[in-house]
């Protein structure tokens, strides 16, 4: 990890309905509440293009919302090439993902890319996809993105 405090974070997932927008509207909340958030630049991108454009999922939406997280306003996107040097830190959510992020590095990437879990928590822990589950599974999910939220916070 680089020494310097981050900025700027890329939440990756799979399609970018899940995960990955759950984890932005977590992530930005901790910082906000550790007031650490103003300038910070915080996003989610997809490895795949399928859901572009589209809300996150509803069970997304749903769970952050009794979380008090607002993420219905979000767009789901492509990760690009252009975050690889707009971002400090582009995370994926499991080691898929991560391994899809790589694949795609340019030759002048600047961003540091990683697990969100480890990044976090230097545990190797994977965040599920949770697509195919229940409202259980997306609560499970939650829980460790705000985990994950919160030691990420230590490096803004």
């Amino acid at each position: 990890m680089k020494t310097r405090p981050l900025r700027s974070v890329l939440f990756v997932c799979l399609g970018n309905i899940c995960r990955s927008p759950l984890a932005e509207g977590v992530f930005r909340t901790v910082l906000e509440a550790e007031e650490k958030g103003e300038g910070a630049i915080i996003d989610s991108a997809g490895t795949n293009g399928y859901h572009t454009g589209e809300a996150p999922d509803q069970r997304s939406i749903a769970v952050a919302s009794r979380h008090g997280i607002d993420i219905s306003n979000q767009r789901c996107r492509q990760l690009t090439l252009e975050d690889y040097t707009r971002f400090d830190l582009i995370v994926g959510m499991d080691h898929a993902n991560v391994v899809a992020i790589e694949a795609r590095r340019p030759l002048n990437a600047t961003a540091e890319i990683g697990l969100f879990y480890e990044m976090a928590s230097r545990e190797t822990t994977q965040i599920p996809d949770p697509y195919y589950g229940t409202n259980v599974d997306f609560e499970r999910v939650y829980r460790m993105i705000l985990a994950a939220s919160k030691g990420l916070s230590k490096l803004f």
